[in-house]
């Protein structure tokens, strides 16, 4: 059976300003499928290679593929939508497969919009995808459609319809990632100018951050085997000549046995190979008689989770932070010659030019290496979005891309916002590229922060940073967006979800509300949340369990699970 994997082709100017990433999703799915005896499979990264729909058609055109499986953020889902489109109109026997976080919580909306979508794999792929791949190799599609785990289709009346989820996958040490499938000259990360990796030691996130929604993805805390997951790493190393990776973890430091014991076999293995994570703040003001160690291991670069300057924006995302925590730790990360990175969440509905301005003078007193300020992105699976439903008039989500202003502020316009960032950004790195990155005393950290900025300014001369070409910014007083008006709700109806929440707005028409848990983290029959840990550091009144997080409810009208 032939197999076609496809990572769409979408750029926001965010994070891939650093480099070109590797699409792990491929390596794990690919892996998964070769370990269950499907050999021919075949992976055009279209994202990578800037493949645009003209060029992507004379490349089906020569495949003659099966079952052709492509994944989608939420940024990315209209661009996913279409190339499978246009798979079905090439090869309209093949059977169409999205996976990813958006089809796993929206999966409703998606095959509303996309009936040419055969399925939508819910969660984790790697089994699912497996147990789909080898009932559609046995000829049960879609007959034994409904006993499988873990996907979403529309039923013989076109109904959205999701079976029982699949339960989240225990051992990951059992996975076996086909690394080799990637072509490792396309993926370089520009401050180092080496291969980079982005594999997992662990998967879920055991916090409930309010704006965020992976911990109610992954569902469950797991890591990995230290040693077997440093075996991953030597392969990468040896076989790919990978320079560098960054774990794909929410929070890797959490278990900190496990941590500690990974960072113990990087020094043994002696690998030359230096890495950076995620995490967050209180994981390194515990662990700061560890940082020689995480160090030595070659942990190099550590993005905090800081996101506000303010202890009240902290608490609305419920991350169970103090403020003046954030600078300790970045202070403790320079000490030991670690690449601090803290991140700003701004643009919400109570954003002003001072609140701006007051994270601009929090990153100058706390002194990180460099800084993100992100526009919040009002995943609509996220408890945030919930909260903020009726002041999201955008619902464009080739937008929702932490580069543009989704919510319009009460007191400025979106415009002003991208000012107010651009300003922010400018100021703080100029004092970089002329003071401290230039004459750090440490040389492997002088050399990564001048890769760093080498990276800045080759997106912002490319006009890639923040979208800037493409919304065409030349620093005017107005900024056409480019929404899509179809999925942009009106002032009226947003006043008007204010008075009734049960209705919201649906890609440009008024609908029944497709409720953040309810579409597609509604606790099915046999769905096993395991509760997320909350901190004691949170009143007791405001903790709230995951049950309740995430209630057992109907599914809305016009959607059906079994």
């Amino acid at each position: 059976m032939r197999i076609l994997l496809i990572h769409p082709n979408y750029h926001s100017g965010g994070a891939e300003i650093a480099g070109n990433w590797p699409p792990a999703w491929v390596a794990y799915l690919s892996g998964a499928l070769k370990a269950a005896g499907f050999g021919n499979i075949r992976f055009i990264d279209a994202m990578t290679d800037h493949i645009d729909d003209a060029a992507l058609e004379v490349l089906l055109r020569e495949e003659r593929p099966d079952a052709v499986l492509c994944t989608a953020i939420t940024p990315a889902i209209y661009q996913a939508q279409a190339t499978l489109e246009m798979v079905r109109r090439l090869h309209p026997e093949a059977v169409t497969v999205l996976g990813g976080i958006h089809g796993t919580f929206m999966y409703g909306q998606v095959l509303g919009e996309a009936p040419w979508i055969d399925y939508i794999i819910r969660g984790e792929g790697e089994e699912i995808v497996v147990n789909l791949m080898t009932a559609l190799a046995e000829g049960r599609l879609p007959a034994d459609r409904g006993s499988i785990r873990g996907l979403a289709y529309r039923d013989e009346d076109g109904v959205p319809f999701a079976t029982v989820p699949h339960p989240p996958i225990q051992d990951l040490d059992a996975l076996t990632p086909d690394w080799g499938i990637l072509d490792w000259d396309k993926y370089i990360y520009i401050p180092l100018n080496c291969r980079v990796a982005i594999p997992n030691f662990a998967r879920g996130c055991p916090f409930t951050c309010s704006f965020c929604s992976q911990w109610k993805f992954w569902r469950q805390y797991r890591t990995r085997d230290p040693k077997q997951f440093v075996d991953e790493i030597e392969l990468l190393v040896r076989e790919h000549g990978v320079g560098f990776f960054i774990l794909a973890d929410e929070e890797p430091t959490i278990n900190r046995k496990k941590f500690v014991a990974l960072c113990e076999e990087l020094i043994a293995r002696d690998l030359g190979i230096t890495w950076g994570i995620n995490t967050r703040v209180t994981d390194i003001l515990r662990d700061e008689e560890l940082l020689p160690l995480y160090r030595k291991a070659g942990l190099v670069h550590v993005s905090l989770g800081t996101e506000a300057a303010a202890q009240l924006k902290l608490d609305r995302f419920n991350k169970e932070i103090k403020v003046e925590q954030s600078k300790k730790a970045i202070a403790l990360l320079r000490a030991n010659g670690i690449i601090a990175e803290a991140q700003f969440i701004v643009g919400l509905e109570n954003e002003t030019p001072e609140t701006l301005e007051e994270t601009y003078r929090m990153a100058q007193d706390w002194k990180p290496d460099l800084v993100n300020w992100n526009c919040y992105t009002p995943w609509p699976f996220s408890d945030l979005f919930q909260e903020l439903g009726d002041k999201v008039e955008v619902r464009d989500y080739a937008k929702y891309n932490f580069v543009t202003p989704i919510i319009q502020p009460d007191v400025m316009t979106r415009d002003e916002v991208l000012k107010g960032v651009l300003n922010n950004y400018r100021r703080f790195y100029i004092r970089k590229a002329t003071g401290g990155y230039l004459w750090d005393a440490d040389p492997y950290r002088r050399k990564y922060l001048r890769g760093c900025l080498k990276a800045y300014l080759k997106s912002a001369m490319e006009r890639r940073f923040y979208d800037l070409g493409r919304i065409n910014y030349w620093g005017q007083s107005t900024v056409d967006w480019k929404f899509d008006e179809s999925k942009t709700t009106s002032k009226e109806e947003l006043v008007r979800m204010a008075q009734k929440p049960e209705i919201q707005h649906v890609h440009g028409r008024s609908s029944r509300a497709l409720p953040l848990v309810n579409v597609a983290g509604h606790q099915l029959p046999g769905d096993e949340f395991i509760a997320p840990r909350r901190s004691t550091m949170r009143p007791a009144a405001a903790r709230v369990s995951a049950r309740e997080a995430a209630p057992v409810e109907e599914p809305p009208e016009g959607i059906r699970a079994c």
